[in-house]
């Protein structure tokens, strides 16, 4: 009989998903199945309100379930710190689709699951998201768009990256990496010195273009 999968659905900012995670594991080693895990981005202020319009009882539901989180997490020797904001983990889930089609998937989630509970990773922020699929072994690339208006960024779709500025032209600048540290290096070298620009401006080059 074909091995069965089961789809798991899960979000950073959850600390009942990072309670879970362990234990759902272990349903592969006990049984025939295969875990598929996917992002589900919560959106709090929809049943628990913003910050700033909740209500008493709202309240009171919010610090009881991080009071229970706590109570659990203490029982493995894990640390759940509640987070000082609501968090949009949307970001963190596109590294998460990310790690999966690089064989890293395990090794980010467990990274990014117990830096963000101890507080000690901004899920938000598209650079610590990059980070951690470098140390989680993904291979990672950057890039820099020089433009002086708003603009939009789609990064809804795995294989694709598209982008939209409002007005003017712009020079795209890809890092191919595969390291973290390969593309901190070409980003600074691009940005750090005014005798750079000058360079790169007196002779227009690609620096890399890799679409990993």
């Amino acid at each position: 009989m074909a091995t069965r999968v089961v789809i798991v659905y899960i979000d950073y900012k959850s600390p009942y998903a990072y309670l879970a995670k362990d234990p759902t594991w272990e349903l592969e080693r006990e049984f025939d199945v295969r875990l598929d895990w996917l992002p589900y981005t919560l959106e709090i202020p929809l049943y628990l309100g913003t910050v700033e319009g909740r209500n008493a009882h709202q309240w009171r539901r919010v610090r009881y379930s991080y009071m229970d989180a706590r109570r659990l997490a203490n029982r493995r020797g894990l640390t759940v710190r509640g987070p000082q904001k609501i968090f949009d983990s949307s970001i963190a889930h596109i590294g998460m689709l990310y790690a999966k089609r690089h064989d890293a998937f395990r090794r980010y989630t467990d990274l990014v699951f117990d830096l963000f509970w101890k507080r000690e990773l901004e899920i938000e922020n598209p650079e610590a998201i990059r980070a951690v699929l470098s140390e989680a072994g993904a291979p990672v690339a950057g890039f820099f768009v020089d433009n002086g208006y708003r603009g939009h960024f789609e990064l809804s779709e795995p294989e694709s990256l598209g982008f939209v500025f409002l007005g003017g032209q712009y020079t795209e600048y890809v890092f191919a990496g595969p390291a973290m540290s390969d593309v901190l290096a070409a980003y600074t070298w691009l940005t750090a010195t005014m005798s750079a620009f000058a360079r790169i401006c007196a002779n227009p080059v690609i620096i890399a273009d890799s679409r990993v």
